[in-house]
This record gives C-alpha cells, structure tokens and sequence, in this order.
C-alpha cells in the first residue's frame, strides 16, 4: 500500500488512545479501531506510521502489528491464547542442556542456571534439568504457577509476551522480561545460545545470521511493547 497520509496524531478515545491519519481513525485487519491503554504506546505506534517511506512495509512496524494481535486476536479469547502459551513451561529450553561440547555446556549453565534460580524464587517452585532432547516431566506445581502467571495477563501483555516465547522457547525467560528481572538484550543472549554457538562453530553463513537477526529484531520489538504499556 503506498502512504496516502501526511501526519499521524495520537487522540484520546475513551479511556485509551488512537491514532489518525490525516484525521482517519486506525483500524486493525479485523477493522476493529486501534485503541491502546498506554499513552507512550500509542505515540511509538504513531512514529512508526509517521516513518513509513513511498509505501507500507508491516515488517517494519512491529508495535503496530502486536496491537492488531492484541485486539484481533488474542482479545476474542485470552484464556485459550494464554493456554497456547502456558505450555511451553512443560518444556522449557532452559531445562534441555547440551551433551557437549564442555565450552556450550558452560555457557548454557551460566545463563539458563540464572533464570531459573530466578523461576525458583519467584513461584516457589523447582525444575527439573536433562541433557539431551528427551522429554522430562517438570514438576506440577511449576507447571501450573506459571501457567497462573500467564494467565491473569490482559490481551496485550499476552499480545506481547508470545513473541518472547515462541522466538526463544523459554517462558521462563519471557516471564523474566515481563516483570523486569532481565533485560532483553540479557533475555536474548540467553535464548539464542543455541543458535550462536552454531554460527561459531560453522563460520558466517549470511542466510543463517540473517535469520538470526531477524529474530532478534522481533523479539526486542516485543519487549519494548511490554515496556510501553506500563
């Protein structure tokens, strides 16, 4: 779509904020009006529609494409997204550690053995950690308080929480992100071990640190969309 607007603004609608264009009310896919509770989300979504060059790029307005997730999606039913979601504790990547080489299997450890100690603190609960790929079955107390703690999220915090998830594998970290006990750069770092060590060991392969890149890129635009809303 090529930009048929001069200047985007923030206005007030009801208890939350919109954004025009040229004096045109946002609307989602869905057409739902695109309404945010945080004033300072909704002048980063405006920045990002006042940036748009000759044409409209999604990919380049990620805060914009987690508000439409929030209410088109996730807002119709938050339970069922925020059971989607809670899953991942049963399986955690901080649990799953390398069999080798000894260098991964520290760095693994330095950083995983982190958050989980934070994980322990938090919900009074233990994990279980194996090497290897096989399944091990997490405690069901662990299970269930952080599903709890995904639960009572609104549309939005979930909106923007399933993009540290999905992208890193880890709740935990997620969670960790969510309530300010890692940065995201810190929560990055720790979920793309995996990946980076890869890189390492077999040079740079572009298409691969693209890849790379990419994600990082999506999952840092999640976390200052939960930054946003507070």
């Amino acid at each position: 779509m090529k930009r048929f607007w001069t200047a985007a603004t923030v206005v007030a609608d009801g208890d939350g904020w919109g954004i025009e264009l040229d004096g045109r009310r946002v609307r989602t896919p869905a057409r739902a009006m695109l309404t945010v509770a945080s004033r300072p989300l909704a002048d980063a979504i405006a920045a990002e529609w006042d940036s748009v060059g000759e044409r409209l790029d999604p990919r380049a307005m990620p805060l914009t494409g987690l508000a439409n997730a929030a209410i088109d999606r996730v807002a119709p039913d938050p339970a069922e997204f925020a059971a989607a979601l809670a899953k991942y504790a049963e399986g955690d990547l901080t649990c799953y550690r390398a069999e080798g080489p000894p260098k991964l299997i520290a760095r693994q450890a330095e950083q995983w053995d982190a958050l989980l100690a934070w994980a322990r603190r938090r919900f009074d609960v233990d994990f279980v950690t194996t090497s290897g790929l096989l399944h091990v079955a997490q405690p069901a107390a662990a299970v269930e308080r952080l599903a709890h703690a995904v639960a009572v999220l609104d549309a939005f915090r979930l909106a923007g929480l399933s993009p540290l998830v999905t992208l890193g594998g880890s709740l935990i970290a997620a969670l960790a992100v969510l309530e300010g006990a890692v940065t995201p750069d810190q929560a990055w770092a720790a979920v793309s071990i995996d990946e980076a060590w890869q890189i390492e060991q077999w040079g740079d392969d572009a298409e691969a640190v693209a890849a790379m890149a990419g994600r990082r890129r999506d999952f840092l635009a999640a976390a200052r969309f939960l930054e946003l809303l507070d």
